[in-house]
């Protein structure tokens, strides 16, 4: 029995309460990493395979990122940010492609959305529009008719029955060049590689000759891509080979295999920056929580077994056996939870996966990629934690005289560790360090830095656990000395015994400083955003179309009885490079292009301009929010480098500064320079004076400024869920903690409890002392996680919107609640099961 492997199997055989509660924690701790590198993994290896590219074994397209290089020499990195919109290439590049050897023709590919009359493709009226040429690697062949020429467009048979034309008719198409009728030169039959990217309900196509396409997607002279096709007998390697060096100096790529799913599908790289956000930096934070929470659930085992390991060590048992019994215990343990726990992981992950593809944040086609690394860093990372945890907590027990360990055995060590002490002070100082960082600075600078924040105060949380403890017990515990003898005895036990109150409240205070930074971090971004959407928007009414609006809408609704004053909105997304040295980035930022002078956006759109004016927004001239401002340290007068939605430089100068950014847009610019940089030419919103409500249907849906309000919030849910999501995770792995850290408690004091019993006091005394010290425990972690929660939002919300978080109430309470539920539970439950046992 003095061998350690036995020692450690006696231990497992006859202590089952302590090892159980390590087991859960391991085990949750695996779930956590698994899942969370699953998405990461998915994210760097996610790919979909081509559809409308199938039919073309290279494809030639422009590069759909833009990079931020940071650092020099072997430091030096490069980060891909995806653009907004697709990037395109100069359709004339084909002439050099199709000369190269092994090229039997080189197409140039165009793909944007045209609107109909209602009825003739569903409910919205938009066709994906193709050139014609693209019949040559789609597949798709005529039915009847001829190729349309200028002026002329090839129906598929669903769209002109819908439309009740057939060949030599004509249609009304609305384009991004403006509406025009065509001549119907034939009927084809699609593809799924013409249905590949729909605009549409799926199935209503039409085709432009490759001449005329272009210039009605609103991009004259510009491609999508160039699909390549090979003559007999070449090879895809050599094909490639060729049409690189064609294609030399131009900027284009060259693509085959999946890497074409890619070029066809752009919201691959959203979707893989989505799950590298989750498996990447919330997947690291929730890594070191469930590491820190499992190693001092590991600790506390050990710490609970100190009266064996002093026996042990006045019976003989060396300082190396009791170390090698303690990592025998944690080889016995880990990697069994280990492996249980990446099941409910591989589960997880494929929820949240599903999830996000259901909300629309990853395309279809994308599939989740399990491989044995996350599970094998899953299991490894649980067993060195339980290994690191359990020779930090038997360093002392194991080195210390047989005799001394007999006495510290029976009473609480009173003077923490130094290495541990100094440890927690510098982390609390590098959180209030942090804090000020966040405080003065702005957008994401703030964000990151409240990262930080929470995660310093959550070490120094747990190192200087004891000590908190002891300061915590001393003042929560004043209103129970005076509450009755049950009151007085919860809080003397609580006095007595910080370490074992740390361990109780440590994972509450991570449950509620955690869930409420993200929940909270959300509902006071939408607080703010809502508020200022609300007073931004002064027009009488608001149109929209999911589908865009027409584009002459903005001439129809200004010649409605009535109407003063009519203005487009084209929303999208612009890159702006902020930051410096080792802090620059490239970050995505809400534009609207308006159709109209800055004079008549003022009548319909109070933007809350403190600098400049709006009169002279035009081409080459913008105005951007206040933080957006502050983040590139620019003002009035200034020019703001920026990437329009196809990457295309732009450095337009600074006539505004505004306020409301945030639930408008923060760059407000004239369409005109932001159109030919988009795929759908329409506009988004039109915001109208006058008129009435009836007269304005016929170009969208109608409502006022607070419907449009209303439908804007509805819209942000995906990125609330997310937060939320996140949320859970990581709060419920953090109660699970709570509850399995205040059960192993519970457990281990059933020879306390029944000394109570022996000594007088009866059964419905004892539990409700249990009822005080677990309310004891709950408020005091209520109140410290709601502390670290503010000193991350507050200065994160200062300097991203100016304002206090915003936390609702009944959320909240919600909250807190379910933590004093939980510690109640968890504390009564096996309370009154040892009580049972014992009477």
């Amino acid at each position: 029995m003095m061998r350690p492997n036995g020692l450690a199997r006696a231990a497992v055989r006859f202590k089952p309460a302590s090892f159980a509660g390590t087991f859960v924690a391991l085990l949750m701790s695996a779930l956590i990493v698994t899942a969370c590198g699953i998405l990461l993994e998915t994210s760097l290896r996610g790919s979909v395979p081509p559809e409308r590219y199938a039919g073309a074994p290279v494809i030639a397209a422009a590069d759909q990122y833009k990079y931020v290089v940071t650092g020099s020499g072997e430091d030096r990195e490069k980060e891909a940010v995806p653009l907004p919109d697709t990037a395109r290439l100069d359709a004339g590049l084909a002439d050099r492609v199709v000369a190269a050897p092994g090229v039997k023709a080189a197409v140039p590919d165009f793909t944007f959305p045209v609107r109909a009359l209602d009825g003739v493709a569903g409910e919205d009226g938009v066709l994906t529009a193709h050139g014609w040429g693209s019949h040559a690697f789609t597949g798709s062949t005529l039915a009847r008719g001829s190729a349309p020429g200028n002026g002329e467009v090839v129906l598929d048979p669903g769209t002109a029955r819908a439309a009740k034309v057939s060949v030599g008719d004509t249609i009304a198409l609305r384009t991004a060049a403006g509406q025009q009728d065509f001549g119907v030169a034939g009927i084809a039959r699609a593809t799924a590689a013409d249905t590949a990217r729909d605009f549409g309900p799926g199935d209503a196509t039409v085709w432009f000759s490759d001449a005329q396409a272009p210039v009605l997607a609103g991009h004259p002279g510009k491609a999508d891509a160039i699909a390549v096709l090979a003559k007999g007998g070449t090879d895809t390697g050599a094909l490639a080979d060729s049409v690189k060096k064609a294609l030399a100096g131009s900027g284009a790529q060259v693509h085959t295999g999946d890497d074409r799913g890619a070029v066809e599908d752009p919201g691959l790289a959203y979707a893989k920056d989505t799950l590298f956000g989750i498996g990447g930096p919330f997947g690291g934070i929730a890594t070191i929580v469930a590491i820190f929470t499992a190693a001092g659930t590991v600790a506390l085992s050990v710490s609970q077994r100190a009266r064996e390991y002093a026996l042990l060590r006045a019976i003989g048992a060396t300082p190396r056996q009791i170390r090698r019994a303690v990592a025998s215990e944690a080889l016995l343990v880990a990697p069994l939870a280990g492996i249980l726990g990446t099941l409910p992981g591989i589960g997880l992950a494929h929820w949240w996966f599903g999830q996000l593809k259901g909300r629309g944040a990853i395309p279809d086609a994308v599939q989740i990629h399990v491989s044995a690394i996350p599970l094998l860093i899953a299991v490894g990372t649980g067993l060195l934690t339980a290994l690191g945890a359990g020779w930090i907590a038997g360093r002392r027990p194991a080195k210390i005289k047989p005799g001394q360990a007999l006495s510290e055995a029976s009473v609480e060590r009173l003077r923490p560790g130094v290495i541990r002490t100094v440890l927690g002070l510098a982390t609390l100082v590098g959180g209030a360090v942090l804090a000020g960082v966040a405080a003065g600075s702005t957008g994401d600078g703030a964000a990151g830095a409240s990262l930080g924040v929470v995660m310093c105060f959550m070490l120094a949380v747990g190192l200087l656990g004891p000590l908190v403890a002891k300061l915590c017990a001393v003042l929560f515990g004043l209103p129970l000395r005076g509450a009755g003898p049950a009151a007085s005895l919860a809080d003397a036990n609580s006095r007595a015994n910080s370490r074992r109150l740390a361990s109780a409240i440590t994972p509450i205070v991570l449950a509620m400083a955690f869930a409420s930074t993200l929940v909270f971090m959300n509902t006071s971004e939408r607080h703010v955003a809502d508020s200022q959407l609300r007073a931004g928007i002064t027009a009488d009414h608001v149109v929209t179309d999911p589908a865009g609006l027409p584009v002459d809408s903005v001439r129809r609704a200004a010649h409605e009885p009535g109407v003063e004053t009519a203005v487009g909105i084209l929303n999208t997304q612009v890159l702006v490079p902020t930051g410096s040295g080792e802090f620059k980035a490239l970050q995505g930022t809400a534009v609207q292009g308006v159709t109209g002078s800055g004079s008549e956006l003022a009548k319909v759109q109070d933007l809350g301009v403190t600098e400049g004016s709006l009169n002279r927004i035009g081409a080459g001239h913008i105005a951007v929010d206040k933080s957006l401002a502050s983040t590139a340290h620019v003002g009035v007068g200034d020019k703001l480098p920026l990437y329009l939605p196809d990457g295309t430089e732009a450095s337009p100068e600074i006539t505004a500064i505004y306020s409301r950014g945030l639930g408008l847009a923060a760059i407000t610019m004239d369409r005109a320079s932001l159109a030919e940089h988009v795929t759908s030419g329409f506009d988004s919103t039109l915001l109208v004076n006058g008129g009435s409500q009836r007269s304005l249907s016929a170009l969208g849906r109608v409502t006022d400024a607070s419907g449009y309000a209303t439908e804007q919030s509805l819209d942000a849910k995906t990125g609330a869920w997310m937060n939320n999501t996140m949320a859970a995770v990581l709060g419920g792995f953090a109660a699970v903690a709570a509850v399995n850290t205040l059960v192993m408690t519970i457990l281990d004091r059933r020879r306390e409890l029944v000394t109570l019993r022996l000594v007088g006091s009866t059964r419905r005394q004892v539990l409700a002392m249990l009822r005080w010290e677990s309310l004891l425990v709950a408020g005091i972690g209520i109140v410290l996680g709601s502390a670290i929660a503010a000193t991350t939002l507050i200065p994160m919300m200062h300097g991203m919107t100016g304002t206090m978080p915003y936390a609702p109430p009944l959320m909240y309470g919600a909250f807190a609640g379910a933590a004093a539920s939980l510690a109640l539970l968890a504390v009564m439950l096996p309370g009154r099961g040892a009580l049972r046992r014992q009477s």
